[in-house]
């Protein structure tokens, strides 16, 4: 999701709420491109995170602390002497525009009341944050722009501050319905693409949403639409303007299979008709609501940062486990032919015996000849080496048999541990697949030295701390229910937190965590039941199918294997139902 003009303005109105009044308590900057400033109020005091990092600008209210240089930067020190305890004014957003500005009243050294602008502009690499006098005359800037850096405009002290506009968009305040329409035409490109190209602070999200509250395909080329058409997209982008410029928000964050995918200042209805369903590409979509756009940007980056971090630091270990599922299927594929080939043990047994039956009546120097197949009385052809006796022939055939035989017995017992080794890999996969946090990985890490994929580097002594727990559900009925997030939680579960009486679930014949419900000496609902199998459904590998089938049973009839691997169990008496892996609806407690 773009930092779009919606979003600053859904900023700015909640700034306005809080800070407006306000004194400057305190200036830090921990960063070379980014302010943290301390606000007292009536209220208490309020952190805001002003960043203007070119790959991810960003303006919020936050409760986290950054530690800050020894010696403060120059513009921060500047900043310290001009508005230090000055008090908030105003705090505006030119029309649509990814601007902030922030007026504030203080004392000179005179004693005479001044005024200053604080002005963050969030746009991308051209991002800035620049401190202004009345007069619009730029004191200084976090970053300085010289006219080799860029040729439309200066930012540098005693230069004069102005917007520049370089693309020519149109204000989405300020547009008639002609204008639009005029505008939209001349975009000779898809739809939503037109919209967000010719509107200040639009971005392709509120575009496609947009579009979709208007009922046209966004992907179709704006010559696609004749006028009607055209006018009710102007009626809905009109609303939706209408509802920015008199501050109705309602902050959100869309979430892909508990992925961070979108946030939003407004609502999105083109999601809001999927929530707790599957969308076209199947995946699960939820939507989080918020009073505060503030926690809505905080929450988002941090989520999507945790994802991008747990999926960065598991590249290693799912790039082992490739190699190793690759390997372990070459294998596998290999054994079953080897398989395939000993079916022809029990022909050559039955040619053995036929020759030894019928020999005598075999010419000498004869190629073949044909017999009665006692075992099914048919007429049967048995070729034969001309070389040599009827008796030899025969015992060449046992010999071939017996090969057979011995192949067929390892091999069936070699393609059985490849099959299991198989199994093991894919359940490690899908608990990475589920991995959370870093302790999840560090948990998968441990399975995987104990398996023997993985070496202990020497620093590492002994095993590594494990902080990582199970997930934990209540159920509507007010049952525990328990969900392994590896194969290391899945074995604690079933064998040490459980009790015989206790109902175990599990997805039948794929990869997935153990569920566990606490019955507590209770009989379960109905409803308990379907959650507690949703649940396994979803933490499966089958999380992406419309319906996944799940075993369960009372958890005394579940067992270990001598020397099976970690989280494999047998059961020879169970229930099965079939249920579609969604946990939207399922009450979960902690950090799950």
């Amino acid at each position: 999701m773009a930092f779009d003009g919606i979003t600053v303005s859904a900023l700015t109105k909640e700034l306005s709420e809080r800070l407006i009044g306000s004194r400057i308590y305190k200036i830090q900057q921990p960063e070379s491109d980014e302010l943290i400033i301390t606000f007292k109020t009536k209220s208490g005091q309020y952190k805001l995170l002003v960043s203007v990092d070119p790959t991810l600008p960003l303006v919020y209210i936050t409760n986290d602390n950054k530690p800050s240089p020894m010696n403060a930067p120059n513009f921060c020190m500047l900043l310290r002497k001009h508005i230090l305890n000055g008090r908030i004014v105003s705090i505006t957003q030119p029309s649509l525009e990814r601007i902030i500005r922030m007026e504030i009243e203080h004392m000179d050294e005179m004693g005479d009341m001044r005024h200053k602008v604080l002005i963050a502009e969030l746009m991308g690499k051209y991002s800035n944050i620049i401190f202004v006098d009345e007069n619009d005359i730029i004191i200084d800037s976090i970053k300085h722009v010289n006219s080799f850096v860029s040729s439309v405009r200066e930012v540098l002290p005693q230069r004069e501050y102005f917007i520049p506009n370089t693309v020519n968009k149109l204000d989405p305040f300020n547009t008639t319905m002609d204008e639009f329409v005029g505008k939209i035409k001349k975009m000779p490109m898809a739809l939503s693409k037109a919209l967000f190209s010719s509107f200040t602070g639009i971005s392709s999200v509120i575009s496609e949403e947009i579009c979709y509250r208007a009922g046209l395909d966004s992907s179709v080329p704006t010559e696609g639409f004749d006028d009607s058409e055209l006018c009710k997209l102007y009626s809905c982008f009109s609303k939706l303007m209408s509802d920015v410029k008199d501050g109705n928000f309602s902050p959100c964050i869309i979430y892909e299979d508990d992925i961070p995918k979108e946030f939003s200042a407004v609502s999105l209805q083109e999601y809001e008709n999927y929530e707790s369903k599957e969308n076209a590409s199947g995946k699960i979509i939820k939507i989080e609501k918020y009073d505060s756009i503030s926690t809505v940007i905080s929450e988002y980056y941090a989520k999507k940062a945790s994802v991008t971090r747990i999926r960065q630091k598991s590249s290693d270990l799912r790039r082992i486990l490739s190699t190793l599922i690759e390997r372990n299927v070459k294998k596998y594929d290999i054994q079953l032919k080897q398989l395939k080939d000993t079916e022809k043990m029990d022909k050559y047994k039955v040619y053995g015996e036929l020759i030894n039956t019928y020999g005598y009546s075999v010419e000498k120097g004869a190629k073949s000849f044909e017999a009665d197949n006692y075992y099914t009385g048919e007429k049967i052809v048995i070729p034969l080496d001309d070389t040599i006796s009827p008796l030899e022939n025969a015992k060449k055939y046992f010999d071939k048999y017996q090969k057979l035989k011995r192949t067929k017995e390892a091999v069936t017992y070699q393609a059985s541990e490849t099959k299991k080794e198989l199994e093991h890999l894919e359940s490690i996969k899908t608990s990475l697949d589920m991995a959370v946090f870093e302790e999840d990985l560090i948990q998968i890490k441990e399975e995987m030295i104990e398996s023997g994929y993985l070496r202990r580097k020497g620093r590492e002594k002994g095993k590594s701390k494990i902080v990582s727990r199970p997930l934990h559900y209540i159920s509507s009925d007010g049952f525990d229910m328990y969900v392994g997030k590896n194969n290391i939680q899945n074995e604690e579960l079933t064998f040490k937190v459980a009790n015989g009486s206790d109902y175990w679930f599990h997805a039948k014949k794929i990869p997935g965590s153990h569920v566990i419900v606490k019955t507590n000496g209770k009989e379960l609902p109905d409803r308990t039941y379907e959650e507690a199998a949703m649940l396994a459904a979803y933490y499966s590998k089958g999380r992406e199918q419309d319906k996944v089938e799940v075993d369960y049973v009372i958890r005394k009839e579940v067992k270990k294997p001598a020397g099976s691997p970690l989280g494999f169990v047998v059961y020879y008496t169970n229930y099965s139902m079939v249920i579609k892996p969604d946990i939207s609806g399922i009450k979960a407690i902690g950090d799950n």
